[in-house]
């Protein structure tokens, strides 16, 4: 079908839903007037002609965020005799009784933009929808680049137009639908690092996709459910100035919670696996509480001083001040019988609330909340598997007769691991979930979000080191040999340290020691090996907890930790002290023991600031591996941690919590969470993805782990042949240097696509830890090393030439249109400016005949990655001016290159004021100016062109052909960093 089928068929079916069709609309002056007569209607009011161009000026703005709020609340207008107009854009008490329109092919143009929307529902007038329609050959991806290239044009009609308020952008083809939310350009990008949009299919309650566009609009279009998820389910988030969409599954468990309270029909529990946003559907339904008058209070329990933390400030991110910290139980119990609306959500401990019931406590705390008996409380328990299962929960039940008890968890509590070995030596029992929360509202289980890329699958190398004694399930290998391997498999378990990793130990003695042999093993390899490049080892255990609240309540689902620490507390607190020095060293930290969160809450947020390049943050700033006992194993987010190093027995929800700390999404670039198991638990693996798989446990494993090596060996092999085919049909050999010989885009388009996929296998297959010896020399013969490399050069060429093509725009059905770069496979986290600086510099400290890498390698290196594409060209003309055996250092290297460039760039200068007759110096001050402000200004250009004395349009024609010789310059010059208001010379 053709864009213009599909959306006809659309057309008809939004008929079918009651829209209105708008074949009347199709430009700006319509859209206002339309828009001004549903404002009038609404607010029973009528503008004079001065009135309603002031009110479209103070409603328009270029900010989506403050567009959103005023599209949800009252808002006041002063009319022209001075009395003010309180008004509102929809009908916010019922959205259903909005008018619900639907206009296609609206042109707008503004000054600097003339852009054709392919339909857009408007609900009250308010352009609130725009669907875009693609042919089935266009990605999804694309289609977003390119409402993204969209809204990056200055000017364009999303900043200056009634356009601001859209809300949501659904792309399709017809048999493929796809949503996000609209943003501002800070949280709307998608650029070469990948950093995606969230991206969303809709689905049933049973999580079943819906992707056809008639289903699709049956489903989300009708208008009450378009305006219930507009006004209900899209999340403004204060804090970032963002919006957010909840997922189907967030939608379906909060109203199947409030449905339940509204009914009064006891509790239940909500299975969303770890990873889903359980933070965030849990403040949408305590929000949603806070207006219910039948409520009195809404609790949200979490575990742990730190998750507490960590809830709240993510609470106050979905909404500023709205849920105060709770410094001790006299606060809570305050807060509990305060009537003030802002104390209606409170987030709170289960110890604290614990304490709170606590009979024997001395401040009566109880007799206090006695008023709160007769009241209906809901209680939300995040992660309800943990404490709650104990005396507090019984405590709570018995205290509020009324309460009704919700609880989320990533992994629930069966009868089939209810009980199991939970600290070596010592039993602990649990009921299940469904004992204490009644029945299950909702599931969306690791199945489920494996499927949707929600998180990702796992690739599991259970380690058997070498040798005939092979340890047995549950065994451990020596921790030196653990040591060894570990450091042998790094690089490639994390993309060469792009990602970092937890090593799991079984104890705190174990923790301490692998830290001793980290450092030890490391110090010798650099000893023996200048270029050995030592892991940055981090590690975090408790300390004994003496006395010390913050530590106790750290501790309150540490089992390991609080078992450990009370065996030998002085050696472990010394070990600790040590472990901390180290850190303090390591990263120019003041940490000390007493102050452990502190230490605990840095070592996290190095684990979350990973992300590459290097120039953001030093790769010596960075943590590689953390050892750990118990902490980090549960609730910890990272989406630049990959791996997990098991040394330690996991079981049930203990081992999909761990495991899960490595999968969650980022891109291409990681496309799974790595385990590197010493212990040998493949039963356990399988009886957990068994118990946690929900409905599909025929299929769990082959759904949950990634195919073994040989398997995708075998797709790279088809993908090298498919490639081979293409050059063939083309009268080419499969080789880089043919590439060059492709006879037109659609050629080259081709081969971007193909080779994009042979890249894709490549590193997943990299990231592997159990390959062969076999494995690597099946992957060699495929595809040879040297050969890759050369084929990534040629890519990246045809890309950069591509892309430029691209960003000029042109007919969306061209095959360059169609095309996603995925410029992030081409990246590395090690390839970086400093590293070909110290290349090149040993390149010329070292004599013809010792040299490991000749100058052509070292261009070859450069040109293969995508990290330096702007400077590369610089950079081999570079190597070409040297000459090996001159001995110079590191910054000697980089003095001379930053000189290199500047004669280079000043010599291209000057070939360019040449051309346009223009003083050299002149325009060398101008290219000064926008660099040092990164801002182009038009106003400078005129006045640069101002002495060639110029008629309008003479001028208009020799700016353009000034700008057309500058841009590369330009872009080489900023390094990657973009430069303000040049997109204009750019279409």
């Amino acid at each position: 079908m053709t864009e213009q089928e599909i959306e006809e068929k659309l057309l008809d079916k939004l008929r079918d839903l009651k829209y209105t069709y708008r074949p009347d609309i199709r430009d700006r002056d319509a859209l206002e007037a339309n828009f001004r007569e549903k404002f009038e209607a609404l607010n029973r009011v009528h503008l004079t002609p001065n009135e309603f161009p002031r009110l479209l000026e103070q409603i328009v703005g270029p900010r989506v965020f403050s567009s959103a709020q005023h599209l949800r609340e009252r808002n006041t207008f002063v009319r022209e005799d001075g009395t003010p107009l309180q008004y509102t854009l929809v009908d916010l008490k019922d959205w259903c009784k909005n008018s619900f329109e639907v206009v296609n092919q609206l042109r707008i143009n503004t000054r600097n933009s003339h852009h054709r929307y392919d339909a857009i529902l408007l609900i009250n007038g308010v352009p609130a929808v725009q669907v875009e329609f693609k042919a089935l050959a266009i990605s999804p991806r694309r289609a977003m680049q390119q409402i993204v290239d969209y809204k990056n044009d200055p000017g364009n009609g999303y900043t200056r137009t009634l356009l601001c308020f859209v809300q949501l952008f659904i792309i399709s083809n017809r048999s493929d639908t796809w949503y996000f939310a609209n943003n501002d350009a800070e949280h709307f990008s998608f650029d070469a690092d990948e950093r995606f949009l969230p991206l969303y299919q809709f689905a049933a309650e049973d999580n079943q996709k819906i992707t056809h566009l008639d289903a699709f609009a049956d489903a989300f279009l009708s208008k009450c459910v378009l305006g219930e998820l507009i006004s209900r389910y899209m999340v403004l988030v204060a804090g970032e100035r963002k919006l957010l969409m909840m997922r189907p599954y967030q939608i379906y468990a909060v109203r199947a919670i409030v449905d339940c309270i509204h009914q009064y029909r006891g509790n239940g529990y909500v299975w969303h696996t770890t990873g889903s946003g359980k933070t965030l559907t849990s403040f949408k339904a305590a929000t949603l509480l806070k207006d219910n008058p039948d409520i009195d209070k809404c609790v949200f329990v979490v575990d742990r001083k730190d998750l507490d933390r960590q809830t709240r400030e993510e609470f106050n991110r979905f909404q500023e001040g709205c849920v105060e910290e709770n410094t001790n139980t006299e606060t809570l119990v305050r807060r509990l019988l305060s009537t003030d609306y802002a104390d209606k959500v409170i987030v709170t401990t289960i110890q604290k609330l614990g304490l709170a019931l606590d009979d024997s406590n001395r401040r009566q705390y109880k007799q206090r909340l006695e008023p709160l008996r007769a009241k209906r409380i809901v209680f939300i328990f995040d992660e309800c598997h943990r404490s709650q299962f104990g005396e507090n929960h019984q405590a709570i039940k018995a205290f509020f007769p009324k309460a009704q008890l919700f609880g989320f968890t990533g992994t629930p509590i069966f009868e089939a691991n209810a009980s199991y070995q939970q600290i070596d030596g010592q039993e602990a029992s649990f009921v299940t979930t469904q004992d204490i929360f009644e029945k299950q509202l909702h599931a969306y289980t690791i199945t489920h979000a494996i499927e949707d890329r929600n998180v990702l699958r796992f690739h599991i190398d259970y380690f058997k080191g070498e040798g005939k004694d092979q340890p047995k399930a549950g065994e451990t290998l020596a921790r030196k040999a653990v040591v060894e391997a570990i450091l042998a498999k790094h690089n490639a378990a994390t993309n060469d340290r792009k990602f970092n990793a937890i090593l799991a130990t079984a104890s705190i003695n174990q923790a301490i020691d692998y830290h001793r042999l980290f450092r030890e093993i490391q110090a010798q390899r650099q000893a023996e090996d200048e270029t050995f490049q030592p892991l940055n080892i981090a590690c975090v255990f408790s300390p004994p907890a003496e006395g010390n609240k913050d530590v106790q309540q750290i501790q309150e689902d540490l089992p390991q930790e609080r078992a450990d620490n009370q065996d030998a507390p002085e050696a472990k607190k010394a070990a600790l002290k040590a472990i901390i020095a180290d850190y303090n060293a390591r990263y120019g930290t003041n940490h000390d023991i007493n102050n452990f969160d502190l230490y605990y809450q840095d070592v996290q947020k190095r684990i979350k600031d990973q992300q590459y390049p290097n120039r953001d943050l030093p790769h010596a700033q960075k943590i590689d591996i953390v050892i750990v006992v118990d902490m980090l194993l549960t609730g910890f987010d990272s989406k630049y941690l990959n791996t997990l190093y098991a040394d330690k027995n996991f079981k049930y929800h203990g081992l999909i919590q761990a495991f899960s700390r490595t999968n969650r999404v980022l891109n291409d670039t990681k496309p799974y969470g790595n385990v590197l198991d010493f212990r040998q638990q493949q039963e356990a693996v399988d009886a957990a993805i068994a118990l946690f798989s929900g409905e599909k446990v025929d299929r769990a494993k082959a759904i949950w782990l990634v195919d073994p090596a040989p398997v995708v060996i075998g797709k790279l092999e088809q993908a090298v042949t498919a490639l081979d085919t293409f050059m063939t049909s083309q009268g080419l050999t499969c080789a880089p240097e043919a590439v060059a010989n492709l006879k037109g885009d659609e050629a080259r388009s081709q081969f971007i696509t193909l080779f994009k996929e042979v890249q894709r296998l490549k590193t997943q297959l990299d990231q592997y830890t159990d390959l062969s010896e076999d494995n690597a020399a099946s992957i060699e013969r495929v595809i040879p090393q040297d050969q890759l490399q050369a084929f990534r050069g040629v890519y990246l060429e045809t890309a950069q030439r591509l892309k430029a093509r691209q960003d000029k725009g042109g007919d969306d059905g061209s095959p360059v249109q169609q095309l996603d770069f995925e410029f992030v496979l081409f990246a590395s986290a090690v390839i970086d400016y400093d590293y070909i600086m110290a290349l090149i510099a040993r390149y010329t400290q070292t004599a013809p005949a010792r040299q490991t890498m000749s100058r052509e390698e070292l261009i070859g290196l450069l040109a293969s990655t995508a990290n330096l594409m702007d400077a590369r060209d610089d950079i081999a003309d570079y190597i070409g001016t040297l000459k090996t055996g001159e001995g110079l250092s590191e910054p000697q290297i980089r003095q001379g290159y930053e000189r290199f460039k500047a004669e280079k760039s000043a010599r291209q200068l000057a070939a360019i004021a040449d051309q346009h007759g223009l003083e050299a110096g002149a325009l060398q001050a101008f290219v000064d100016a926008i660099l040092d402000r990164m801002i182009f200004d038009g106003e400078r250009l005129s006045d640069l062109l101002a002495p060639l004395e110029l008629g309008w349009k003479a001028r208009t024609h020799k700016e353009l052909a000034l700008m057309e010789d500058l841009m590369p310059l330009l872009h080489g010059l900023a390094q990657g960093r973009e430069i303000s208001g040049l997109g204009a010379y750019e279409q």
